[in-house]
């Protein structure tokens, strides 16, 4: 891929603001189909303000998840919800397109897989999880116009990941996929989807929720999904860490467990989630394709990212329980 040009990023973000300009670049986390930093806005007879960029990767077709400006458009339609998002200040639809967008304060933090220096206590994890929830179910809420994605067709996107890797890496994967397809549910009203909709995708200053980030793969598609995702972190089936101390293993042990979490969401979206176990095995399954692939290149890589070690180990864990979790539906 070829190196991005931070000074023509800078350039033709600051042409936003007569007389202004950012004052460099800083890499952070979060997200893997686009770069994101952060700068500070300097104007005339203005105090600096922080803002961060999405940026889509050079020498790459900017589609899909990597189509920044289409993040930018539903952070713009959450603008004034019930859904803290950061505010959309600039777009570029240059070469690569960038948008630019305010930073809101908060830590990210998912409490049973991260390890933290300072990790929160258990009573604030637990008032995250439950307004994560209630959250969610508001967001469904919001009108979406596009297209929404059949579950065969998301079923079958994960399928074409997993073919992808070695045997080994994700062992039993092509049994899940025949049991989830063979009982795929019936569909329901389309929503707003996240994607990735967990704690480690917000921003909270103390129990607040300061802001949804990281829209990469947002789409229209059946709301159970998100839900299910949310709920499978109340006790994922991976792991990253070999150990984790006992401050971050006491502040996990706040996370709600999955049946107080869907009160919550329930709250605000009453009435029965059908087929959810059959979402749960999915996310399972989600969550063996996404990291099969990661594995997989890290595997070839010459300084290999001793998380993906230890998440590579229990892979085929993560496919088990998404069965086990299928077949106590039946």
């Amino acid at each position: 891929m070829p190196e991005l040009d931070h000074d023509d990023v800078l350039r033709r973000a600051a042409r936003h603001w007569p007389g202004g300009r950012l004052l460099g670049l800083r890499r952070l986390p979060g997200g893997v189909s686009s770069l994101t930093f952060s700068s500070v806005l300097s104007r005339p007879d203005h105090p600096d303000v922080p803002v961060v960029l999405k940026v889509a990767p050079p020498g790459l077709a900017p589609v899909r998840n990597r189509d920044v400006l289409r993040q930018a458009r539903v952070l713009r339609r959450l603008a004034g919800t019930a859904v803290p998002v950061p505010a959309v200040l600039a777009e570029d639809a240059g070469d690569p397109p960038l948008f630019v967008m305010s930073q809101v304060p908060g830590e990210s933090y998912e409490p049973l897989l991260d390890v933290a220096v300072n990790p929160p206590t258990p009573g604030v994890i637990a008032a995250r999880a439950r307004g994560a929830a209630r959250t969610l179910a508001r967001m469904q809420g919001v009108a979406v116009t596009e297209p929404a994605t059949p579950l065969r067709a998301e079923l079958d996107r994960w399928a074409r990941l997993l073919d992808t890797v070695e045997p080994d890496i994700a062992p039993r994967h092509a049994r899940l996929y025949r049991e989830l397809s063979a009982r795929t549910p019936d569909p329901v009203e389309p929503c707003l989807q996240h994607g990735d909709y967990r704690l480690a995708n917000m921003l909270f200053t103390g129990e607040r929720l300061t802001a949804v980030i990281d829209w990469e793969i947002w789409s229209a598609g059946d709301p159970r999904i998100d839900l299910a995702w949310l709920l499978m972190h109340t006790r994922p089936p991976h792991r990253f860490h070999e150990h984790r101390d006992d401050a971050n293993v006491e502040a996990g042990r706040g996370m709600p467990a999955c049946e107080e979490l869907l009160a919550e969401y329930r709250r605000i979206r009453p009435g029965e989630v059908a087929d959810l176990s059959w979402f749960l095995a999915y996310c399972h399954y989600k969550t063996a394709a996404t990291l099969a692939v990661f594995v997989k290149r890290n595997r070839r890589s010459a300084d290999p990212d001793p998380q993906l070690v230890v998440a590579a180990r229990g892979l085929g864990e993560v496919v088990e329980r998404g069965r086990a979790l299928l077949a106590q539906s039946k």
